[in-house]
């Protein structure tokens, strides 16, 4: 057996505080140099640990609404191709999705047009031609390069336009992901018609997500801003910190939700998942602790053994308190 009760209740961690209690006439355990081996037991001194008071609440995970960017047309397009699909991971810049639209064709057009009779009265300069041409020329060709960009074309996109000249004024074109993220929505269909501003993907970056705790508005009032968190899920403790507490309690379930930003680097917590969520409450105070692997129960009362030496472990009975952190 890899851990016995005794090597569970001898493990090192961090665990509540304990208050001993008048000792008990036992007999105590005798094990050898292997049987302790065998047993997985490891040694940990009862000491003054910093134990901070913590309010739990129930929590929801939800995507970080700062670092989320909806993507939709700007102007009303066709959809031809998919370039990226649901649960993909792109970078910013990334093509999504290839759109068709005669208002970008015609833009496209002028476009070719303008640069080009830019680029012959550029040629001959302002001397050869009246200021009021120069400069409608110039603005002509401006013009329909901010038009483009403003349904949705890089500088790069219309750079690439210039250099296929008429073939590429087809009207085509695609939507770029502005930010890089996970594509949490993609809810059309190639072929299909969409009118500007219509969401075709959500993008959302899962570095970072919210945990939105309800709390009573007894325990929200002693919250505070930066205050230290902890996000219990899949048996593990994750670390964040309470950005925001609402002042308006909620009329359905009169609690107050708490905002916890939390590092998901390692990919832990996902949106629409239910938690547990620990938040500091005040300044952390030294008390005796023990790891709670290390206490069992005995005969109905909770217990530690205490290493006396000689591989003999004495059973004492202790008082609990409030767990910390296991």
């Amino acid at each position: 057996m890899k851990r016995s009760l005794l090597g569970m209740a001898l493990l090192a961690a961090l665990a509540g505080p304990v208050i001993a209690q008048e000792p008990v006439a036992a007999n105590p355990l005798a094990l050898d140099a292997k049987a302790i081996k065998d047993a997985g037991i490891v040694l940990a001194k009862a000491a003054p640990r910093a134990l901070t008071d913590e309010l739990k609440a129930p929590g929801e995970v939800k995507a970080d609404a700062y670092s989320t960017v909806l993507v939709s047309p700007r102007v009303e397009s066709q959809v031809l191709a998919r370039k990226a699909k649901l649960g993909d991971v792109v970078k910013a810049g990334a093509p999504l999705v290839v759109l068709s639209s005669v208002q970008v064709a015609e833009t496209q057009g002028a476009l070719i047009v303008a640069e080009q009779d830019w680029q012959r009265i550029a040629s001959l300069g302002p001397q050869a031609v009246s200021a009021r041409r120069y400069n409608e020329a110039k603005v002509q060709r401006d013009q329909a390069r901010a038009k483009l960009r403003a349904y949705g074309l890089s500088d790069g996109q219309i750079g690439g336009l210039l250099r296929k000249g008429s073939a590429g004024a087809d009207g085509s074109f695609e939507l770029l992901a502005p930010a890089g993220g996970r594509v949490t929505t993609d809810e059309f269909l190639v072929g299909e018609r969409v009118e500007p501003g219509r969401t075709l993907f959500t993008l959302v970056k899962e570095d970072s997500v919210w945990v939105v705790a309800q709390m009573a508005p007894a325990d929200a009032e002693r919250v505070k801003p930066d205050a230290d968190a902890r996000i219990l899920v899949h048996d593990t403790a994750i670390p964040g910190k309470v950005v925001q507490r609402s002042h308006q309690t909620d009329e359905r379930t009169r609690t107050v939700p708490v905002r916890i930003e939390v590092d998901n680097r390692q990919d832990l917590l996902h949106p629409g998942e239910l938690v547990e969520a620990r938040i500091a409450t005040g300044s952390a105070v030294q008390k005796l602790a023990v790891p709670a692997e290390a206490i069992v129960l005995l005969q109905n009362q909770p217990t530690v053994f205490l290493a006396k030496g000689n591989g003999q472990f004495e059973p004492a009975p202790v008082m609990v308190g409030d767990t910390r952190d296991g």
